[in-house]
């Protein structure tokens, strides 16, 4: 067999199993995404800002402070963002990391999708090895009645001081629309046969975490008042009108639609949006 098979069966099997990807320096960037074998850099980590969230100031206060312990090496909870879609859940998680990095403290966001629920104690054992605070992001959690078993025991091992635990220098921050993460019904009220099992099975999870922040569904004048805070800080003219017409065509009131409303606002009037 002459050189150039040998080389051309080489490269073949490079590219059927590629060489494993070099270790990312966990110390080095502000975000990191986990694809559930390694993590990759987020270079540009470009978060909401902390000080235009509007409408939510408990929550995003309490998360704030909770965030500032940790990332000071004090005691801080693990927290679990419930409520309604569009609500600034995800933003306040972001937004919280992002403000405490620019006050110079060194802590980063690690965002983990939930079909990657299985292999965080992989992630945990890489963690534990880096000196340097984390906030392990999982977002719109959610489980049904098919996965709401296995997944969710894995979730509640890891809380609660398992052989897998999550280390000292990482706390979960999970969004979900549910308050108790897992599906519940009333028909459970109904059981005959251990019924408060069947319940306290499905609100340990949520029971795990130390702080539970709510976010609701918004009325007229905070939505304005997000809007209008939006549109000083980036040059636009408010129109209160206007903006609710363009919420009444979605049928929602929320931080997300006042954001797409000024994405609006700003493409009308030729200006661009820097986030950061």
């Amino acid at each position: 067999m002459n050189d150039e098979i040998l080389s051309r069966i080489a490269h073949a099997l490079e590219r059927l199993a590629p060489s494993a990807l070099p270790p990312v320096d966990l110390k080095l960037y502000p975000a990191y995404v986990w694809h559930g074998t390694h993590a990759g850099p987020v270079e540009a980590f470009l978060p909401a800002r902390y000080d235009l969230l509007s409408g939510i100031d408990e929550q995003k206060g309490r998360l704030f402070e909770n965030t500032r312990r940790h990332a000071a090496g004090l005691p801080a909870h693990d927290v679990l963002l419930w409520g309604s879609r569009g609500t600034g859940k995800s933003a306040s998680v972001g937004a919280v990391v992002g403000a405490l990095q620019e006050q110079g403290s060194d802590i980063a966001l690690m965002q983990c999708a939930a079909d990657h629920l299985s292999t965080l104690p992989e992630l945990f054992a890489l963690l534990r090895t880096v000196d340097r605070p984390f906030i392990l992001f999982i977002d719109d959690l959610g489980f049904d009645e098919a996965n709401s078993g296995a997944d969710a025991r894995i979730l509640r091992s890891l809380l609660d001081g398992g052989a897998n635990a999550r280390p000292k220098n990482v706390r979960l921050y999970v969004t979900s629309n549910r308050r108790h993460i897992v599906p519940r019904h009333l028909s459970e009220q109904d059981d005959p046969i251990n019924k408060r099992d069947v319940v306290d099975d499905k609100m340990a999870l949520s029971d795990r975490f130390g702080m539970s922040l709510g976010f609701h569904v918004m009325d007229q004048d905070a939505y304005l008042a997000i809007v209008e805070g939006y549109a000083r800080h980036y040059g636009l003219p408010f129109d209160g009108p206007d903006a609710v017409q363009w919420a009444t065509q979605r049928g929602s009131r929320s931080g997300r639609v006042a954001w797409q409303y000024v994405t609006e606002l700003a493409g009308r009037e030729g200006k661009t949006l820097v986030t950061s």
